[in-house]
């Protein structure tokens, strides 16, 4: 009789099999562009079965650069992938419910062939898309090629162009993973070295727990590297440094409160997530902008002229502002005076 997997195996197949099958129901990539005359950026959302975002603005950039317009009737992708995706999340809990242990090698063979030839697709459809160019484009620059990156990186002109997995694409990355712990665990390769089984639970619920939980909070500064979005200086004072979080998860850093209030002034409503501003009393410490209280003097010289500092409390405020002779202010007043100081 053909031996089956443990138990620990069989909850590890299982999770890995739920995570395929919901990956249906969100984006598996997404390219992200970055440009002046767009503040809050472009995104592409690629999806099993179809496309999403900022499509029609993206087709009518690439109008005028000679690129094919992105419709999702286009991709026979978009009708296969659904398939072989519900295919390997049946096979997974099948596995993880009955299967013998020769079945576990024959998956992880056959995810990672399929992983291999879906990236190689994918770079084969940015590379037609960023080459193909229709040569009676409004624009055309000699040599040049519009293919974003398979991931990461690229600048595109005046485009940044960014490309990394979205959620479904991270639900591929830990099933992977899980699958490959099966097939350790199941051969036994760490035996020899005392490996525990527990440690594999412990780690691979931290990395789902760390991926469900997102990124929260400010994104650290890197001081005298990172450059102020408003006014392009490099960020030199962790004091009255600040930082915004666009509901799309883009990350704008400035080097003084006045330089975030000036840049988000022209922005939508509704388009920012979270602000976020310098401790006063700590070096490169950023919290919760909304919460803070701040008092402004010219004695205190921030970097481009704002001269406002942030308190966590207002006991803290009170106590600075009394040397000032002034008055501390919360986030409400200070932003909304911002705005009547910028108002035509």
């Amino acid at each position: 009789m053909q031996k089956k997997i443990s138990g620990l195996s069989k909850i590890l197949m299982f999770v890995a099999g739920l995570l395929l099958a919901t990956s249906l129901l969100v984006p598996i990539w997404s390219i992200y562009l970055d440009a002046p005359q767009y503040p809050e950026g472009l995104s592409l959302q690629i999806w099993a079965h179809k496309l999403s975002g900022d499509v029609d603005i993206i087709n009518g950039l690439n109008h005028y650069i000679g690129m094919k317009t992105l419709h999702a009737d286009d991709f026979m992708e978009f009708k296969i992938l659904p398939v072989i995706i519900i295919v390997f999340a049946v096979l997974f809990i099948i596995v993880g419910l009955a299967a013998p242990k020769k079945w576990v090698t024959f998956l992880l063979v056959a995810f990672l062939i399929f992983g291999i030839i879906a990236m190689a697709d994918f770079w084969k459809w940015e590379y037609d898309y960023g080459h193909n160019l229709d040569p009676n484009a409004a624009i055309k620059v000699p040599g040049m090629a519009y293919q974003p990156p398979l991931i990461g990186f690229k600048q595109l002109l005046n485009f940044g162009a960014y490309s990394y997995p979205d959620t479904g694409g991270w639900f591929f990355i830990i099933s992977g993973i899980l699958l490959l712990t099966v097939f350790i665990i199941e051969n036994k390769i760490f035996q020899k070295k005392r490996f525990k089984r527990n440690n594999v639970v412990a780690l691979f619920t931290g990395l789902m727990l760390l991926h469900s939980c997102g990124k929260s909070g400010p994104e650290p500064v890197k001081l005298h590297s990172d450059a102020c979005e408003s006014c392009k200086m490099a960020i030199s004072d962790g004091r009255y440094m600040a930082e915004i979080i666009t509901k799309k998860g883009r990350v704008y850093k400035f080097d003084d409160l006045s330089c975030l209030l000036d840049y988000t002034s022209g922005m939508e409503p509704g388009t920012i997530k979270a602000y976020y501003i310098g401790n006063a009393e700590k070096d490169n410490e950023l919290f919760d902008a909304t919460t803070a209280w701040y008092i402004s003097h010219e004695s205190l010289r921030s970097p481009m002229g704002g001269n406002t500092a942030a308190y966590t409390t207002k006991e803290a405020a009170a106590a600075n502002a009394a040397k000032y002779n002034v008055t501390p202010a919360n986030w409400h007043t200070i932003s909304q005076s911002a705005l009547r100081t910028t108002a035509p």
